[in-house]
């Protein structure tokens, strides 16, 4: 199948709008074609109806998760499962906080990391230059 991602009950999606944007949550139950209803109870998402176009699916799920299963269920299942430290780990969260933490920098800071990049390029041109 050319599909990896699909909407289901257990896949774990990021949420792009809303209070909550940023973060991620579960899909607990199907409603229709645009809407299904999210939880987060590990990551401080609240149980709410969520349209898919404000959601991004990830390639990660919950196996066996039963439908329309509360908060404490998806809970139990998602830190068995290690779902927020999967999440962490992958190259997509972190070049989401690397982003993040870029956009957070002040101008000292940006400075800085200007200073560092002359430095390390002086230093590999240096090392280049000799073999």
């Amino acid at each position: 199948s050319t599909f990896k991602r699909f909407v289901e009950v257990g896949r774990v999606v990021l949420l792009k709008s809303g209070p909550s944007a940023g973060k991620i949550a579960v899909i607990a139950e199907i409603i229709d074609h645009n809407r299904a209803i999210i939880d987060g109870p590990t990551t401080g998402v609240p149980r709410q109806s969520f349209p898919y176009r404000h959601l991004t699916l990830t390639p990660i799920s919950l196996t066996k998760l039963p439908r329309g299963a509360g908060s404490g269920v998806i809970r139990k299942q998602a830190e068995k499962e290690g779902i927020v430290a999967k999440w962490e780990s992958s190259a997509w969260a972190k070049k989401r906080a690397a982003m993040e933490k870029r956009r957070s920098l002040n101008d000292f800071e940006r400075f800085s990391v200007m200073v560092a990049k002359k430095q390390r390029r002086d230093a590999v041109r240096k090392t280049l230059a000799k073999a």
